[in-house]
This record gives structure tokens, sequence and C-alpha cells, in this order.
């Protein structure tokens, strides 16, 4: 880690407050590429083009904080809705649901999207019929949405290279639905080698958005510990006691093949910043803050049945392929606040607030490269 230079900012991050000092000039906008951990809203939109009913559109979505559904998967905010607030910007608006201006952001994210093109797992038959997963919204896709976009935002090299320059880039989390679309026909030992694809797949895409659009700002999640996701214990509950560990009650083998595409996924990042000293590109660790959830619940406020998710219906983790949330017969918990999961893999609004919280920390440690010490005068 980079020695911090900047105290001021890292007080700024640590606080509570939701307003950014205007001493210190930071980012000027958001752009995000990812899946459901970060779409602000674009899955309702493409699901609605390939016929498929998407339940984040019903009532308890959103009910937390915004107080309706708003196409995020989840019962409030997301990390990137926290890190917005923190840098004092505005929410990033989903493009495809949104028809105001994007020159304070834009989101690429989408629910269920790959880090792989869709015509890889396709190719195989993964998942298989009658499935339309993966849809065409891989991290490719996206790039080609930003590539699109971006004559409307900086029409010359000149005027790119600066509103970039000034423009933080959240790229991912990807692969997390790369592997449980894996683990619909493959064992765990055969997605291991799917790894390296993954991981170089990510690493591409940031050299394209350092090299020919002048990112400056990149902040690269890691994969969540999928041993301990209720959808990957559910689907595989018949499996022996040794696969569990004992401490907590997740999956190790799923949880080994997360540690191993962020150890590459550190070690590419690694090697892209040797490459272009000037750029900040900040690994954000999504799998250990998941883990001191699961590990010391009563110490983030959460119930001790922490696998166990607030929304759902019948089944040991409350997870249900035939009563989703969202649906009619389906139930939530009491106090979202003090549950782990959401409605399966997806976090609760108080899970979020966590995970951002470290990854602003993380990129304190970085430095910032958009923002500046306050004059003395």
């Amino acid at each position: 880690m980079h020695k911090l230079v900047c105290s001021a900012f890292l007080l700024l991050l640590l606080s509570s407050s939701t307003a950014r000092d205007p001493g210190v000039p930071c980012y000027q906008s958001i752009f995000s590429f990812g899946d459901s951990f970060a779409d602000t809203g674009n899955n309702p939109v493409v699901f609605q083009w390939y016929s498929i009913f998407d339940p984040v559109t019903r009532p308890p979505y959103g009910t937390t904080f915004f107080g309706r559904p708003t196409g995020r998967n989840g019962d409030g905010r997301l990390i990137i809705d926290f890190i917005a607030e923190k840098l004092g910007l505005p929410y990033v608006p989903p493009t495809l649901a949104h028809n105001g201006s994007f020159r304070q952001g834009a989101n690429f994210a989408v629910g269920a999207a790959t880090a792989v093109d869709a015509v890889f797992f396709h190719e195989r038959g993964i998942p298989g019929a009658p499935s339309k997963f993966p849809l065409n919204t891989s991290l490719g896709v996206q790039l080609e949405w930003f590539e699109s976009m971006k004559p409307s935002l900086c029409p010359t090299a000149r005027e790119c290279e600066e509103f970039f320059g000034k423009s933080l880039f959240l790229v991912g989390e990807f692969g997390v639905n790369d592997y449980h679309l894996f683990f619909q026909k493959k064992m765990v030992e055969e997605a291991m080698s799917f790894v390296p694809h993954v991981v170089a797949t990510i690493s591409m895409a940031i050299e394209r958005l350092i090299m020919e659009h002048g990112a400056r700002s990149l902040v690269v999640p890691g994969v969540i510990p999928s041993g301990c996701s209720p959808p990957i214990l559910a689907k595989f509950a018949d499996s022996s006691q040794a696969a569990y560990d004992s401490r907590t009650g997740c999956l190790k083998e799923y949880n080994e093949l997360g540690l191993r595409h962020n150890s590459l996924l550190q070690a590419a990042l690694a090697k892209i910043r040797a490459k272009h000293r000037d750029v900040m590109v900040v690994y954000a660790d999504f799998f250990g803050p998941i883990m001191e959830m699961v590990e010391s619940p009563r110490k983030f406020g959460f119930e001790e049945d922490v696998l166990r998710v607030c929304c759902g219906g019948p089944g040991r983790y409350r997870v249900n392929a035939t009563v989703p949330c969202g649906d009619a017969a389906a139930t939530t918990c009491r106090r979202p606040s003090a549950r782990l999961y959401w409605d399966g893999v997806h976090l609760t609004e108080a899970a979020n607030r966590h995970v951002a919280d470290r990854w602003l920390a993380q990129m304190n440690a970085f430095g910032r490269a958009g923002c500046k010490k306050p004059s003395s005068s």
C-alpha cells in the first residue's frame, strides 16, 4: 500500500456525512460497469427485451431507503450509491432507464451480466435450454455502450482526456455470474480452469479504458465468497459434511475458487499499475468484508443465522426458485438491517454500507489522483 497522501480526504471518506467538502476537488463523475451488485436500474429494461420477468420491479425491493422498487437488487442503496454519496455526487443513473444528462456519470451495469461474452456459454450449452441466460450484456457489451455514449460527453480527444481524467471508473464486480453459470453444468474443479480466462477479460477491459479512453482512476472489485452465498448453499445442499467450513457453514471449495480469482486479479492489477504509473488502479476487496460479516455477525448488528436471506420463500436458507423475493407468496424479515443477505446472492443495504466503507478506505490508501489538499489560506 502506498503511504497516505491526503489525510484530510481520509477523514472525509470515513466521516458519516454524505456531503463532499467543497475545499477538496474530487471526481466530477462516476462511470460504472458490472452486474446486479452495481446495477441501479438497467436490468428491468434488459429483462423486458428478452421477455423475462424481473422481480426487482415489485415491493419489497427498494423499500428500506427509496420507498419503492428502483430496479436495484436490494432493499435500498447499493455499494455504488454509498460511494457516490461520500464523493458528493448524484446517484449514478442507469443508462437504459434514464433520459437526462450523463455528465456526472453513467451506470452501464446490468443484473446477471458476465465478464466473458454470452456466446462463450451458449456455445457450450451453459446453462442450456430453456434458460435464456447469460444475456448479451457482458463487460465487452457494456464497454461498447460506453463508447457509443462517449461523443456526447466529450467531442474532442483533449476534452475527453480532461473529462475522464476527473472521473472515477468502477469496473465490476465481474466474475460471480460467470462462475455461478458454470456451476450449473460443471464441477467446481472445472470452473477453476476457467478463472484465468475471466481475469484476463477483466484486465483487457481495464487496459482499454486506460489506453483508449484516458481513465486515470479505476476501482476493480474482486468476487464474493460464493461458498457462503445462499443460492449456492441451497443448490448444493446435499454436499458432504466435510465440504463445509465448520466455523461458518460455507462450502469450502466454492470459496477457494473465489480466492483464486481474487489472487489472479490482484496480480493482474499489479502489472497494470507497473505499466501505467500515473493511473490509480485500486483492488476493492469484496470477499473479505463479507467473510467478516459471516464470521462475526453480531459485530455488525446482524442476527446469528447469517446465511439465511431476509426476503424469499420456504427452504433452509429461505432461497426458493419458485417463490423468489417479490413474489406474492414470499415473506420478508422484520428488520432487513439485521440481515446480511437480502434475496439470495444480493446483500442488504446495511451490508452494502459496510462494504462501501472498506472500498472507500482502500481508495484513499492508494492516494487519490483526482483529490488535492485544500489550500492553507
